[in-house]
């Protein structure tokens, strides 16, 4: 049972970015049942430190799906839990992941300062673990370019992350899974550095990264990793000195194109945000035409978290 557990939240965080949270939590709410039915029994030291854990993962994830689907309370709640169940299992790189996830919730929330607490006190329990690399960038570097007055602190955050994934083993090749609870792949760091940098005015530096990041994202299954760099990329085209608006807003496009059969919550906030930097050019074609894809891709997003299907 136990193995048959592994390997179902091994499929879900394969096929999440391909299916979305829909059908998948759905599964997880399933295994989370079963699994603390498996706790109320009596099982041995070992056995109840691998339920515990595997416990903790389903929660993490649910939390993780509870964020893309806008759903706050229901991240807090998932995320408490699988933070005692992580100690309770003992590991300490869940412990991170799970706390990393809490941050990601409260970035999405627009709690900066309580993202960047969060993340930091993941990171206080292994400064040295690659599960921090992921605290680091996505979690610490993020809000603090969000909050004013830490400019220099976000810079020095994206730098720590970057010194510690060039600097840890055997890391994931690629980009990695957005849900995987291995530690951030190269690729996956540097996309989430482009976004920090994006917030911090440094576009020259975001079309650098993009650049480099191109041939790996469209060679990925994720078409979350695919518009988020094209949002990001767009946006720094929209605010750049000389700004390209025909070719920011086709990708803007694209990038709702592709995801509106899984909208979630990071492509929704994106997309509003270029829409807000495209207003200067509201008249033109291209800008009504992004609007008008734009509010199509948000009455989708509403019909599927308000469906009855929804988890």
């Amino acid at each position: 049972m136990l193995d048959d557990a592994e390997l179902s939240i091994a499929r879900v965080v394969g096929a999440y970015e391909g299916e979305g949270p829909w059908p998948l939590a759905q599964r997880m709410l399933l295994l989370r049942q079963t699994l603390h039915g498996l706790l109320d029994g009596r099982q041995s030291a070992r056995q109840r430190r691998a339920l515990f854990r595997l416990a903790a993962k389903v929660s993490g994830l649910l939390a993780y799906m509870a964020v893309n689907l806008d759903k706050p309370s229901l991240c807090d709640a998932y995320c408490t839990e699988a933070e005692l169940l992580a100690r309770e299992a003992e590991d300490v790189e869940l412990a991170m992941w799970t706390m990393g996830t809490r941050s990601f919730g409260l970035y999405y929330q627009g709690r900066y300062a309580d993202a960047d607490h969060a993340a930091a006190a993941g990171i206080r329990l292994a400064p040295s673990n690659p599960q921090a690399i992921r605290l680091l960038v996505n979690g610490r570097a993020r809000a603090l370019a969000r909050t004013t007055g830490h400019n220099t602190e976000a810079r020095r955050r994206i730098e720590e992350a970057l010194t510690l994934s060039d600097t840890s083993e055997g890391l994931p090749g690629g980009m990695s899974s957005c849900v995987a609870f291995t530690p951030y792949s190269p690729a996956r760091t540097m996309a989430n550095a482009a976004t920090a940098l994006l917030s911090l005015g440094d576009h020259t530096q975001v079309l650098e990264h993009a650049e480099a990041l191109d041939p790996l994202v469209e060679e990925s299954d994720s078409r979350w990793s695919k518009a988020l760099l094209r949002l990001d990329t767009a946006s720094a085209l929209l605010t750049q000195r000389d700004p390209d608006v025909g070719r920011a807003l086709e990708l803007g496009h694209q990038a709702l194109c592709m995801t509106v059969s899984a909208p979630i919550k990071s492509i929704g906030q994106r997309a509003e945000e270029l829409a807000q930097k495209a207003s200067r050019w509201s008249s033109t074609p291209e800008a009504i035409g992004f609007r008008h894809r734009l509010a199509s891709w948000k009455a989708t997003a509403r019909t599927r978290h308000t469906a009855k299907t929804a988890p």
